[in-house]
């Protein structure tokens, strides 16, 4: 049977097409999941993240742990509130998860990590802390909305009554009451998510719902992901790959060299060596819509489609995929036995509302 968020009755009362996604019943879309693309591009909409899971950190080995067990280095993150984006790893640098860690103080962290792996991940990160002066807790009382979109900032900031959201930089958080609020978000949109108790997220969906900020479900999130070029993990990123090969080299502090993060020796001889593979963007014209696991054809080799669709924002098909690491300019997209022309393009696809220059050439 399928976990349900405490907006669980709140879709279903407004229309959502409810649906299945890592466990949890979901809403796809409420009516047009274009136009719940567009609204979120153009003024604001919210999703239900609330099956995305908040573990806390907390004890006086706190630091010294996340050092060990991130790619990316905690100590990057100077002030309380501001948080670091990257990849937990296994021994061999294949990535376990991707997740956003928060600095709430010194011996307090906040991550948050994906639903699909939230066993594995709390069975990993328990058996990595073991030895270290900390407490691991996973907060399933909390629900989180994500309100996204060039409006989004401007409504939670007068509803809850918290000027301060306005100036708040990306990656930076702040506590209001029961709200944690943060400047982070998954659409390539500016905007906030929220996460609350449980108990009081429907009152605060329904509030959001009337100030006009349009529901969405995880049809326009997976679309506005992907113009984004934001990796999604088990399709774009999983154990058999690792971040210099998926777009996430930048996530990885490799200074100071005397971290002794998991996985950091196998990354440092693939980058000796030279990644064989690379994540890019591919954008096509008419004939089909590329859909994950597609051949793709290059002069260099084979690869294959991680993510695909039609773009609303780029108006074509758009795709991620993972190709052998020279390849350039024009390739082909094996879609029911036809082979497509695309292009290879640097992501994103989409940048602050906009088709970024050279998308479109």
């Amino acid at each position: 049977m399928s976990l349900k968020t405490p907006l669980y009755d709140a879709h279903v009362e407004s229309g959502g097409k409810m649906v299945e996604f890592a466990g949890w019943s979901l809403p796809i879309r409420y009516g047009s999941l274009v136009e719940e693309h567009h609204a979120v591009r153009q003024r604001a909409g919210m999703f239900d993240v609330s099956h995305m899971t908040v573990v806390d950190v907390e004890g006086a080995g706190a630091r010294a742990c996340l050092r060990r067990l991130l790619a990316n280095d905690v100590d990057k993150i100077g002030e309380h509130g501001q948080a670091i984006y990257g990849c937990m790893l296994d021994e061999d640098g294949g990535i376990l998860d991707d997740l956003i860690t928060y600095r709430i103080d010194d011996d307090f962290y906040r991550l948050v990590v994906n639903a699909a792996t939230r066993e594995a991940d709390l069975e990993w990160i328990e058996k990595q802390l073991a030895g270290f002066d900390v407490q691991v807790r996973e907060r399933d009382d909390l629900a989180m909305i994500a309100v996204q979109g060039p409006e989004a900032i401007a409504h939670v900031a007068e509803l809850l009554g918290v000027p301060a959201l306005e100036t708040l930089k990306p990656f930076r958080s702040l506590t209001h009451g029961d709200f944690f609020i943060a400047r982070t978000g998954y659409t390539g949109e500016d905007g906030c998510e929220i996460i609350l108790p449980g108990a009081t997220a429907a009152e605060t969906w329904q509030a959001l719902i009337q100030r006009g900020v349009v529901p969405c479900g995880l049809g326009a999130r997976d679309s506005l992901r992907l113009e984004a070029g934001l990796n999604l993990y088990g399709q774009d990123m999983d154990t058999s790959t690792t971040p210099l090969e998926s777009n996430l080299a930048w996530t990885v502090a490799f200074a100071p060299e005397d971290r002794d993060f998991i996985g950091r020796s196998a990354l440092e001889t693939q980058k000796a060596e030279g990644v064989a593979r690379k994540l890019v963007g591919l954008v096509l014209g008419s004939g089909g819509i590329p859909r994950a696991g597609a051949k793709v054809i290059t002069p260099e080799g084979e690869g294959v489609v991680t993510s695909g669709g039609f773009g609303p924002t780029v108006e074509r098909p758009v795709a991620m995929a993972r190709i052998p690491a020279g390849s350039e300019g024009e390739v082909q997209v094996e879609l029911r036995g036809r082979q497509l022309p695309a292009r290879i393009v640097k992501l994103p696809f989409v940048r602050n509302g906009r088709v970024r220059d050279g998308v479109l050439d």
